[in-house]
């Protein structure tokens, strides 16, 4: 598409009106924008991850005037505000001004893209296939540099980069392996930024050769003929088979609050697990050959509090003391579930908690004999569960009670390990990679605590705090790329949210039956009560990909190249000038 730019428009006393180029150009930004926010749940519009960004790129491309910066920022940062808001709609649940406020700070990203675009990284409309690259590489490796840098800051916001929006397309999302998800974001803005400026030179009946299409044809294929391979590769590993139950409440809460009591809540776990394990015996009481390895609740699952000394001495409340031994009484199993740990000390023969001792947002795993590990979460979630500054700022605390509705309790400390923690399923010792709530969406984090040997992702969240939106499966489907990336299976038990089994390309297939492993209503939400018993293959020599090796050193190297060549070419083409 062509734009005829007026050269001097008209004004008024209040200012320059925007001429009719300019409103094409507003409407195209706008229009990459609400189709990029398509890609992600409740939408499939996985196939648009092909075509999303091309209104945008061919506004950028014809940007001209005076500050052209300025105004390819505002082009894409209007396209990133107008994603960002329905995007993110679901966190007008807990606070209508939280999702305006994260999707302006998010849409400064596209801006300076867009900055960036219609700069350094504008097409040259003299170049030649070989140019059409050269930018195509420069504006792709930029705008990957960007979606790294807003995962990254301020601990990071990575939800929904452009190459999650494979997460429905299990053989194009192989290649997350190589550079992360943010690798096939590079991938598909190079893509269509090729077919934009093929698309230019062809409206100025100056066709040439254009084999840079040739290029971007190659690059489909490779991610195609690649995620058949690793495809088939994952498959023909050998590896042990786990099976876990998985234990879902759907316990009601408004923001931080839970709706039931805690006595609810326990017997509920109680009731909901022992009729699953019930189900699983022989006539004859004995344990059937699809008795769980692991037994898992979500995050928070049980309300009292586990005491952890410095010796490794610990103790919980008699509530779960109760609720560990009921379900204990159907048979052997490891318990694995979410609970808040507390720095404790002794005083006689019992534990107290610290006067001064921290508190932690956990994983506790308990063996059958009970013997006990924990995990610390390391990623804490701004205004849930720590508040910056909340001591000199009194009015931060003020805040967090009026939209959660319960009083401040102080801030979770974030963890410090990051070995995995080893668990039994029959005879074999598993690693399990734990994560808490959106942990799982953090790469850079999850890809610390790979090791040899056979390994599996663990995570418990609750999802719960934004009811029956889009959240949880926006969540799941960003999660799903850390078993890709670092090609370790990954099980997921959500109070609300999506509770499933994943294998080591991110297929919840049952590796025999084929059966979705995930849970769901009779309607297909997964808002439902209930259990679902999930068996995968553990790899026992997993591979170990390059993402797992070099982490975000990959997407930042390309980064920095392509601002060089883009600063190089912009001053070779200000000397021809």
């Amino acid at each position: 598409m062509r734009f005829e730019i007026d050269p001097q428009p008209e004004t008024k006393d209040n200012g320059p009106m925007i001429n009719r180029a300019g409103w094409i150009r507003l409407v195209a930004s706008a229009a990459s924008g609400l189709l990029v926010a398509l890609l992600f749940p409740p939408f499939h519009g996985s196939a648009l991850a092909w075509v999303a960004m091309i209104p945008l790129l061919a506004a950028l491309g014809t940007v001209e005037g005076k500050r052209p910066g300025r105004q390819g920022f505002r082009l894409a940062f209007l396209a990133g505000l107008v994603s960002c808001l329905v995007q993110l709609r679901w966190l007008a649940v807990v606070s209508s001004l939280g999702s305006v406020m994260l999707a302006l700070y998010l849409a400064l990203f596209w801006g300076v893209f867009g900055a960036f675009a219609a700069t350094l990284g504008k097409p040259d409309a003299r170049g030649g296939a070989m140019a059409s690259l050269r930018v195509a590489f420069c504006l792709a490796s930029v705008w990957a540099g960007l979606e790294w840098l807003r995962g990254w800051l301020f601990t990071g916001f990575g939800w929904n980069g452009l190459g999650v929006a494979f997460h429905e397309a299990r053989v194009m999302a192989q290649a997350a392996d190589l550079f992360g998800v943010v690798g096939l974001s590079l991938a598909l803005v190079f893509f269509q930024s090729v077919l934009v400026q093929a698309g230019s030179a062809l409206a100025r009946r100056q066709p040439g050769k254009r084999w840079d299409l040739a290029v971007a044809g190659l690059l489909v294929i490779f991610l195609f003929g690649y995620g058949k391979f690793r495809i088939a590769s994952e498959e023909r590993a050998e590896g042990v088979r786990l099976k876990a139950l998985l234990v879902q409440i759907n316990i009601p809460q408004d923001a931080a609050q839970v709706l039931w009591t805690d006595l609810q809540v326990h017997e509920a776990y109680e009731d909901e697990t022992l009729k699953a394990l019930e189900a699983l015996k022989e006539p004859s009481g004995e344990k059937s050959k699809d008795w769980p390895d692991w037994v898992m609740w979500p995050e928070s699952a049980l309300t009292g509090r586990i005491l952890r000394t410095k010796e490794g001495s610990w103790g919980t409340w008699q509530i779960n003391m109760d609720t560990v031994a009921q379900v204990r009484a159907a048979g052997p199993f490891s318990l694995i579930h979410g609970a808040i740990e507390l720095e404790a000390e002794k005083s006689g023969d019992e534990l107290q908690p610290s006067a001064s001792g921290r508190a932690y947002n956990s994983i506790a795993v308990q063996s059958p004999e009970d013997d006990l590990q924990t995990y610390r979460k390391h990623h804490l979630v701004f205004f849930g569960e720590t508040i910056p500054f909340v001591e000199s700022l009194p009015i931060l605390k003020k805040i967090y009670e009026e939209q959660t509705g319960i009083e401040f309790g102080g801030c979770f400390t974030p963890g410090d390990s990051f070995d995995p923690l080893p668990i039994l399923a029959g005879d074999t010792e598993i690693g399990a990679i734990p994560t808490i709530c959106f942990e799982d969406t953090v790469g850079r984090l999850v890809r610390k605590f790979t090791r040899p040997g056979p390994q599996v992702i663990i995570n418990v969240t609750n999802d719960g705090w934004f009811k029956e939106s889009p959240a949880a499966a926006q969540h799941f489907a960003n999660a799903r790329f850390r078993a890709i990336e670092l090609r370790r299976p990954m099980i997921r038990c959500a109070n609300s949210g999506v509770s499933a089994a994943l294998d080591a390309t991110g297929s919840p297939l049952h590796p025999d039956t084929g059966r979705v492993q995930v849970l769901v209503d009779a309607h297909g939400s997964h808002f439902t009560r209930g259990s679902l018993l999930t068996e995968l293959k553990i790899p026992t020599h997993p591979s170990v990909s390059l993402f797992a090796r070099i982490g975000d050193w990959g997407i930042l190297v390309l980064t920095v190249v392509g601002l060089m060549l883009a600063l190089s070419t912009r001053k070779a083409r200000l000397v021809r000038e």
